[in-house]
């Protein structure tokens, strides 16, 4: 009996699939384009042609792969392809994102390779690590595009966290399978059926947002554009000061209603809509409310207690900035680094927490804290009661060994991928505080840091270039939450 060899990952049969769909998204990223080459075109700035010449280019090389890499998904994907589909979606829809803002007429981007992927790279992670300066005198389009790019991004992460990440098993993503009676290596993602409901509810959030915005007293461009990166969580803005430049609490409300609502886990919107009560009870959305109201009652009471605000500013303030940041948005009103070192360590100690999976947002995520809390919890006991039995549940249900062990490698992984990157960046010269906070706020996709370079009031301009790719890095590996990427990097996986 014959035996066929085995396809190899890296021919070009095998990755025919995944240059298919890498087209696909190509083309629907072209199209996107045109919105701010027409928003430049209205306003007659000259940016609109960079948009126009970015959008073909971008249409001419999706069509290419559509064309060249035809075939039949019927059978979706295996887990190989899966791996490999989603780190290399991600470059390369990064890569020509940067295309328009490299050929735009601002001075901060223009002519700058490392600062348009980076501004590119930043958005669609939704991390919002910005290196432009002067956004108030920014082209429309440029402005418009950032947001998009988030906007995108975030629906994006809740397609992959729904769909993918629970299916590749990867740090303890096996708990939210949609469904289980596939478990074999192929990866079909049989979420058509909320996908739309998903979508809906997302373009809904993102309506109402932008409502409440202009309503509160932004113009409607503003309103848009902040709409797009307060559901996707992400943090752009169209100016330097952020949303601190109306000074508005009720801007500054609206946005800690939008932002949350954008780290909860879209599928329990989904059974809501449905009529499933239980949703309401969801454990990691119950736990990140929670975890949110105590960081905000501790912080207000620092700061009326210590004298820098009145009881209601202090309150307003506590809960936007924690909520800012928890969610991963990164917007800013104050320079909280000035509240003094308590409120400076509170601040870094939450740059690492993130929202809800399943959610726009980046960060750790709440359930693994949750799952983690839990194992130690039997740990303690165990060493108590030697005898005792002390099973682990998460949501009412028996926690799986093969998850535990995912999130403790998660764990591990991300705190050692995150003192890498603190050493590599001070390799560069750059301080500890700037270093450390770099590194949390890429890896967990928060976007600003602390100190005086990167903090509330900076951006990642000053950084060497060196330093910028690697950021970039880093947001894409937290982005995927780690194994997605890192996997990519074991020879065994190309050797098939």
């Amino acid at each position: 009996m014959r035996v066929q060899p085995p396809v190899r990952t890296w021919s070009p049969a095998y990755l025919r699939p995944v240059f298919y769909l890498i087209g696909g998204m190509l083309a629907v990223l072209a199209v996107a384009m045109l919105v701010p080459a027409a928003v430049d075109a209205s306003a007659g700035h000259p940016d609109w042609q960079g948009f126009a010449l970015s959008a073909s280019v971008t249409l001419v090389c999706g069509l290419l792969l559509l064309g060249v890499a035809r075939c039949d998904l019927s059978d979706g994907l295996t887990l190989r392809q899966a791996f490999m589909l989603t780190p290399m979606a991600w470059l390369v829809i990064a890569l020509f994102s940067a295309l328009p803002l490299y050929l735009s007429d601002h001075a901060a981007l223009r002519g700058s390779v490392t600062d348009a992927v980076f501004e590119a790279m930043s958005g669609l992670t939704t991390t919002g690590a910005t290196v432009i300066t002067g956004l108030d005198q920014a082209p429309p389009g440029v402005l418009l595009w950032r947001s998009l790019l988030q906007w995108m991004g975030g629906i994006g992460i809740i397609a992959v966290a729904i769909a993918i990440l629970p299916t590749l098993g990867v740090g303890g993503m096996q708990l939210f399978r949609t469904e289980s009676s596939d478990r074999s290596e192929k990866v079909l993602p049989r979420v058509r059926e909320i996908a739309a409901a998903i979508g809906a509810i997302y373009l809904g959030l993102t309506v109402a947002c932008a409502l409440a915005y202009w309503l509160a007293g932004m113009a409607p461009f503003d309103a848009v554009a902040h709409a797009l990166s307060t559901v996707a969580t992400g943090g752009y803005s169209t100016s330097d000061a952020s949303l601190g430049h109306w000074r508005s609490a009720a801007v500054e409300w609206i946005a800690v209603v939008f932002m949350i609502l954008g780290a909860l886990p879209f599928v329990a919107y989904v059974g809501l809509a449905r009529g499933n009560r239980r949703m309401l009870r969801n454990s990691q959305a119950v736990t990140f409310l929670l975890f949110i109201a105590a960081m905000s009652v501790l912080l207000a009471a620092w700061l009326a207690l210590s004298g820098r605000y009145g009881i209601a500013d202090a309150i307003r303030h506590a809960m936007f900035n924690v909520v800012s940041i928890v969610t991963t948005a990164g917007f800013v009103t104050v320079d909280y680094t000035l509240w003094g070192n308590m409120a400076v360590g509170i601040f870094f100690g939450l740059l690492f927490v993130g929202g809800c999976t399943g959610s726009t947002t980046g960060g750790i995520k709440i359930f693994r804290f949750e799952v983690m809390a839990r194992v130690l919890r039997s740990y303690f006991l165990q060493l108590l009661y030697p005898r005792g039995v002390f099973p682990r549940t998460y949501g009412g249900k028996q926690l799986p060994d093969e998850v535990v062990a995912s999130v403790v490698a998660f764990f591990t992984v991300y705190f050692l991928c995150y003192g890498g990157l603190t050493i590599a960046l001070m390799a560069f010269d750059l301080d500890f505080l700037t270093s450390a906070s770099a590194a949390v706020a890429s890896l967990s996709n928060v976007g600003p840091g602390l100190g005086p370079a990167i903090g509330p009031h900076g951006n990642f301009a000053s950084l060497p270039d060196a330093a910028k790719w690697l950021l970039c890095f880093a947001m894409l590996l937290g982005r995927l939450e780690l194994f997605a990427v890192l996997v990519l990097f074991m020879p065994s996986f190309w050797r098939g």
